[in-house]
């Protein structure tokens, strides 16, 4: 979410600081990451984006927002690269990271931040069984753009994402899920995992229309990777229950 000249990151998965760089955004830039929930696809590189904004040009404070035990992550991971940390402070004059990083855990829903630029809400969602997990809402001067996280249907979510001009909201397409669980040695239990904790396309679509968004975009698609679902196969799932914009999501996607 880029707002005016800052930078805000929701959620780390790996590869998040290249990601960044390839859209042409300055790391420097980043003011807030706003973590859903601690899965690894979603903070895998948490600290690896924040260390490499500081190796870079951050210069100023950045807050970090996200379920416990997220400061500890963050003391942990400054301690896991200390050498590297020392070495920089005494060698090129930089900050104390640890001045710069300021962690925030969070427990309920409710407003999280508020600046100059944007006020950010959260609610809480359902994705069992990491609890709680989070959906943020972004409300700025131009527009108001909501981030679902991972969740099954959730009221929530729909009350945090009335009326906004976008909702990025993960989706899952349940003709395919036999296929991608196969080879799991788990299979049952992944089964109900996926059934518990995410939302099917069809679901995806009358949470948008319930909301009332005006634009929604798909995004965590399960299964990814599929050749078979193509952007029409999404499409086709979802349009049916949601008569607004519908953009399928993909890397390096401006909305």
């Amino acid at each position: 979410m880029v707002v005016g000249d800052a930078v805000y990151v929701v959620d780390c998965g790996n590869g998040v600081a290249r990601q960044l760089a390839l859209a042409g955004l300055r790391l420097g830039a980043l003011r807030g990451v706003f973590v859903t929930h601690h899965h690894s696809d979603h903070n895998a590189d948490y600290g690896n984006l924040l260390l490499l904004a500081w190796a870079a040009d951050l210069r100023s404070p950045v807050g970090t927002w996200g379920p416990p035990p997220l400061k500890r992550m963050t003391r942990q991971f400054l301690r896991m690269n200390d050498v590297d940390i020392r070495t920089r402070i005494a060698d090129e004059g930089r900050a104390d990271p640890a001045t710069l990083i300021r962690a925030h855990e969070l427990r309920a829903g409710g407003e999280v931040m508020r600046d100059e630029r944007v006020r950010v809400r959260a609610a809480v969602v359902e994705h069992p069984p990491l609890r709680p997990a989070f959906a943020y809402r972004f409300d700025s001067a131009d527009r108001s753009v909501v981030f679902s996280g991972d969740t099954r249907p959730s009221a929530a979510l729909i009350e945090l994402a009335r009326g906004a001009d976008v909702l990025v909201h993960e989706v899952m397409y349940l003709p395919a899920l036999e296929k991608l669980i196969a080879s799991e040695p788990q299979a049952a239990r992944l089964r109900q995992h996926l059934l518990d904790s995410h939302t099917t396309a069809e679901q995806v679509g009358r949470v948008a229309s319930e909301a009332g968004v005006k634009t929604l975009v798909l995004n965590h698609f399960v299964p990814g990777g599929d050749a078979a679902l193509t952007d029409a196969v999404w499409r086709a799932a979802v349009a049916p229950h949601f008569k607004g914009e519908l953009v399928i999501g993909r890397d390096l996607l401006e909305v």
